[in-house]
């Protein structure tokens, strides 16, 4: 993993780099071979609080989690800890589905492998599109696109059903339940 680690109102100091790495690395564990993202670290400083944010990209998974604390070093650790938790649970709901459609053991691994590929393109007609993204579209049910949404922080997902092969969207509604969206 390649670390890029910034200081808002905080210089990064050799001490808390090293910190850093060590304990971000120790994720490396959950995955059979080594992940090649990068690592994002902020770190900031307000008043009496320190805030550490880690964004972790990779193919069709975001690790992400922040954490206020009054010692940087404490919000360290809880950070790694709620990145170790998202993968764990991750890991779990996959290869739980995994074993009960007998598909392969590492499909966690596999999915590493998995590109991204974003593209801008800009559209003429008046109405203006800023960004356009181009993705890979993942055979899955809809639970595991909720699961996927939910790991984004994304409000909908957009995948190819599983049982079908069609394209569908899962949503959270303003209720805090979940909606699918299939084509007739």
């Amino acid at each position: 993993m390649k670390y890029n680690i910034r200081g808002e109102n905080i210089e990064v100091t050799g001490a808390i780099k090293s910190y850093i790495e060590k304990k971000v690395s120790k994720l490396e564990r959950y995955f059979e071979t080594p992940p090649t993202s990068d690592v994002n670290v902020n770190l900031s400083v307000y008043n009496d609080e320190q805030e550490i944010e880690v964004t972790i990209p990779m193919p069709n998974l975001l690790l992400r989690a922040e954490e206020k604390n009054t010692d940087l070093y404490a919000g360290i650790d809880l950070v790694v800890d709620k990145l170790e938790r998202q993968i764990r649970k991750y890991k779990t709901k996959i290869n739980r589905k995994t074993r009960a459609k007998g598909a392969p053991k590492h499909i966690f691994a596999e999915m590493e492998k998995d590109l991204l590929a974003n593209e801008p393109e800009d559209d003429d007609e008046g109405i203006e599109i800023v960004r356009t993204k181009r993705f890979n579209l993942k055979p899955m049910d809809s639970e595991e696109a909720v699961l996927q949404m939910d790991m984004l922080g994304h409000s909908f997902y957009v995948f190819t059903n599983a049982e079908s092969g069609d394209t569908n969207v899962v949503y959270r509604r303003h209720d805090g339940r979940y909606g699918l969206i299939e084509p007739n």
